[in-house]
């Protein structure tokens, strides 16, 4: 305990900032992989080192030997196998702030509350009439390559225009719409699909196309069934199947007009930060 008191004491405000850092780093590496294949692949790792551990108290000579040289040459192996979370984690590094749909951030709340408004109706008209829809909201994260794989359009957002689009004798229907900077960008687009291995069987390209942008980029993707009519929102990863026109409503405000506070300018770097995460 004595050497606990002092090593508290020899604490300085360089070893609070070393510590702070470390902490924050840890923290959106783990944020990262959550609900994503990583997330397993790490745990499989803790349960070799746990594993690595119990044959050298055991003194298992042969098993710690084996393990201890894969994690050698394994680093190099992790880089390859977390390349999609790592490039996401120094993108956010090298941005300074937080922005809605891409660049600018000052477009008014009733314009956007507009666009969301029509896309849902669309998004409600297309469930009813089985119409296959795949729609994707570019956050802070840029998906230029993505864009550049369709049909560039630059387009108010309309009810009309996005039925249009996915209506299925459209040239454009069999792609993605992109929404950047609350206009209709792209359309025709191909996504990236989804590696996740435990995604359900009766799930289709669109929806592993959904989940795949998802996990790569802090796009939200807003899915209509062909088949079923089924409208889904994916967001970080995550499927919300089976939403009313109501609440698809409601969470894409949630998602992509987040609510600020009119102090904000007064709060201190870690409130910013604290309220982003919620």
């Amino acid at each position: 305990m004595e050497g606990i008191f002092q090593a508290i004491r020899n604490i300085g405000i360089n070893d609070v900032i070393d510590i702070a850092i470390v902490a924050y780093i840890f923290y959106i590496v783990l944020k990262n992989i959550r609900h994503t294949s990583a997330e397993r692949l790490i745990k499989g790792i803790f349960a070799l080192f746990v594993v690595m551990y119990v044959a050298y108290a055991l003194e298992l000579r042969t098993i710690y030997f084996l393990i201890s040289k894969a994690m050698e040459i394994g680093f190099i192996a992790i880089l390859i196998i977390f390349q999609p979370e790592l490039r996401k984690m120094l993108e956010r590094f090298g941005k300074s702030n937080f922005k809605l749909f891409g660049k600018n951030k000052e477009y008014k709340d009733e314009n956007l509350r507009t666009s969301i408004a029509n896309i849902t109706k669309a998004a409600a008209a297309m469930s009813w009439h089985k119409i296959g829809a795949l729609i994707v909201f570019e956050r802070n994260d840029k998906l230029d390559s993505i864009v550049n794989t369709g049909t560039i359009i630059d387009a108010s957002i309309t009810e009309e225009l996005t039925r249009n689009i996915f209506y299925p004798k459209s040239p454009l229907h069999d792609g993605a719409v992109i929404v950047s900077e609350n206009r209709i960008k792209a359309a025709g687009c191909l996504l990236p699909l989804s590696s996740n291995l435990s995604i359900s069987k009766e799930l289709g390209t669109r929806h592993r196309a959904g989940l795949g942008t998802s996990e790569t980029t802090d796009a939200v993707v807003l899915i209509v069934s062909e088949e079923t009519g089924t409208i889904t929102l994916v967001v970080n990863g995550i499927l919300k199947r089976h939403l009313a026109p109501e609440t698809l409503e409601r969470l894409l405000i949630k998602e992509l007009m987040p609510v600020e506070d009119e102090n904000t300018e007064k709060k201190s770097f870690w409130n910013k930060f604290m309220r982003n995460e919620k």
